[in-house]
């Protein structure tokens, strides 16, 4: 009897490795050369990321672009010992690929994908759409909702923006984002900067900087001008760090959550 994907339930390893088979075809380009080409990918989640990484068979990579690494990192990725160099086109990237430590995975190679520092391969697809940071997880949802709650939001005792008519973002394990029309915002009480960030779910945000000194963090407000088809609502809405700034929802001030983007606010 067949197993569906909906059946499948996600398998472990002895290393504290958690995986499980897609059905996806995933490509991965280094310029225009396909380094993967694979039908019969599988999602591997590590003990210390929140998010998947690929591993594909062999079969489906092109091995002959890989050479034994010259300087292993060894020890990363839940303590892999067997790690390769990729040249292509004369061009070598170092640790770009390895073998998790697992005897389920032993016929499997990952490559750098997530916060790849020009180690990995320039370009991933999943089917026909390209994909950006790092796989999309099968068991996250992230969901863009029209809302008429009231929402305030307060950055060093300013009110900077007020309104009745978000969006609310929903991301699984995030707390919820509070999107807030640009005409509901004192954008003037901010400045541009050049940083950007990409999101496999959303697409790429451009960030402002609170002008008012004070101890707050940089680029604690972001907006999706092009976002991905999905959460096409959030297009040019703004968003605040919950974790940084305070938030008041239908009256009722809202705790500043840790998470995983709580370290990296720094003032």
């Amino acid at each position: 009897m067949t197993t569906l994907p909906t059946e499948r339930s996600v398998r472990s390893t002895p290393e504290g490795l958690l995986w499980e088979p897609s059905e996806r075809w995933v490509r991965g380009y280094k310029g225009e050369v396909a380094v993967v080409d694979s039908r019969h990918p599988v999602l591997v989640w590590e003990p210390d990321l929140p998010v998947p990484q690929y591993a594909f068979p062999r079969g489906e990579v092109r091995t002959d672009l890989l050479r034994p690494a010259k300087n292993p990192a060894t020890g990363t990725h839940t303590g892999s010992r067997i790690f390769y160099d990729l040249e292509v086109d004369g061009e070598l990237r170092e640790n770009a690929a390895w073998t998790f430590p697992a005897a389920d995975l032993a016929d499997h190679l990952a490559f750098e994908w997530f916060r790849r520092r020009d180690t990995g391969l320039d370009r991933w697809y999943e089917e026909e759409e390209e994909i950006f940071i790092h796989p999309r997880d099968p068991h996250k949802r992230v969901d863009a909702l029209p809302s008429s709650r009231h929402v305030r939001v307060e950055v060093a005792g300013t009110v900077v923006a007020d309104t009745r008519r978000p969006v609310l973002l929903f991301e699984t394990s995030l707390p919820t984002r509070y999107y807030i029309p640009r005409e509901d915002v004192r954008l003037d009480l901010f400045e541009p900067t050049d940083h950007r960030t990409g999101c496999p779910y959303k697409g790429t945000a451009q960030y402002w900087t609170w002008r008012g000194g004070a101890d707050v963090p940089r680029n604690i407000v972001w907006s999706y001008p092009d976002p991905l088809p999905p959460v096409a609502a959030v297009k040019g809405l703004l968003a605040f760090y919950n974790e940084a700034v305070e938030i008041t929802v239908d009256g009722a001030r809202l705790e500043r959550p840790v998470t995983p983007f709580t370290a990296s606010l720094k003032a």
